[in-house]
């Protein structure tokens, strides 16, 4: 291939692959400005209104009965992921993002390298958006657990000051950032729209996988039930959840090295296989076209499955 063919190869590609990931993140920027304009102004993070909040919900359900949902919606359901990570982005949109990425990084792969590599590249590209996504989650799921302990503190202060429990999780939606402020308005909807608190608390917990949110909705539903002071009720629950946040933290700072062990190890093997496969394709390609190759290979994976199993046993210490 000549030069010149070869760099509007490349060019195309560039292009390809600003578009589709400015398709996938389109209206990000309107967002974060108006979060910025708003803790600018001393307001907490804008909220969506229940009618936005139902025609967002209506999009997602069309968008549910997709091929992609049909086919994955016990193994990877992406609309409750989208929805935990707070991402403004469509299953659809994110399969096809991941599917044109895989294209053209393949395609770039096979003509500047070697056909060997493409599969690799193509199969890495293809996973990029879902491991954004999820990433995304993971992050914002976080941040929302060490924001809980904060939000319990300040439910009961507007209990001890007077006001009800739907005025305590309205105070929360206004006076704290997101993502909790987001999810608590949402329940301060809900409730305003005739759901039942209780109700609109389970649904909190299953948009929220946390543990310790779990343990809040629990004592506000006995406690509605039974009775009984729920603002110390809440002040015990944020204690917990501080030192179980602080010995949290001191269990990952013992285990960063057991953790890091185990990165190195898992990912050695694989990115040697990468880099023979970039320098010396005819050498490493016996992996996969002789006999003895094919089980050496099937033999490794299994190993690697389970090194990473016991490894991830070992450093995962629950609290």
């Amino acid at each position: 291939m000549s030069p010149i063919l070869l760099s509007i190869v490349i060019a195309a590609l560039v292009v390809g692959m600003v578009l589709a990931i400015g398709f996938a993140l389109t209206g990000r920027g309107d967002a974060r400005a108006s979060e910025r304009l708003d803790s600018l102004v001393g307001r907490g993070s804008r909220k969506d209104s229940s009618a936005d909040m139902l025609l967002k919900q209506a999009l997602q359900e069309v968008d549910k009965k997709t091929l992609l949902d049909k086919l994955t919606p016990q193994v990877l359901n992406l609309t409750k992921a989208i929805e935990q990570a707070d991402a403004n982005v469509k299953p659809s949109a994110l399969f096809g993002v991941g599917v044109l990425a895989a294209a053209l990084t393949g395609l770039a792969a096979a003509l500047m390298v070697n056909i060997y590599v493409a599969p690799v590249v193509a199969v890495a590209a293809f996973t990029a958006p879902f491991g954004w996504l999820f990433w995304k989650r993971n992050k914002r799921l976080s941040t929302f657990a060490l924001q809980l302990p904060e939000a319990m503190e300040l439910v009961a202060r507007a209990l001890r000051a007077g006001h009800s429990l739907a005025a305590g999780l309205h105070v929360v939606a206004e006076e704290m950032p997101a993502p909790i402020s987001k999810e608590f308005g949402r329940v301060y909807e809900e409730q305003n729209l005739g759901i039942t608190l209780d109700d609109a608390l389970k649904s909190l917990c299953e948009r929220v996988p946390n543990l310790d949110l779990k343990f809040f909705v629990t004592s506000v539903v006995i406690q509605r039930q039974t009775g009984g002071d729920l603002a110390e009720i809440l002040d015990r629950i944020g204690h917990v959840i501080r030192e179980r946040i602080k010995i949290l933290g001191q269990v990952k700072a013992l285990t960063a090295e057991g953790r890091l062990s185990g990165v190195v190890l898992i990912a050695l093997p694989i990115g040697l296989f990468i880099l023979m496969l970039w320098m010396k394709p005819d050498y490493i390609e016996l992996l996969w076209k002789d006999e003895m190759g094919i089980k050496m290979s099937v033999g490794a994976i299994v190993s690697m499955i389970v090194g990473t199993v016991f490894i991830k046993k070992i450093v995962d210490i629950k609290v």
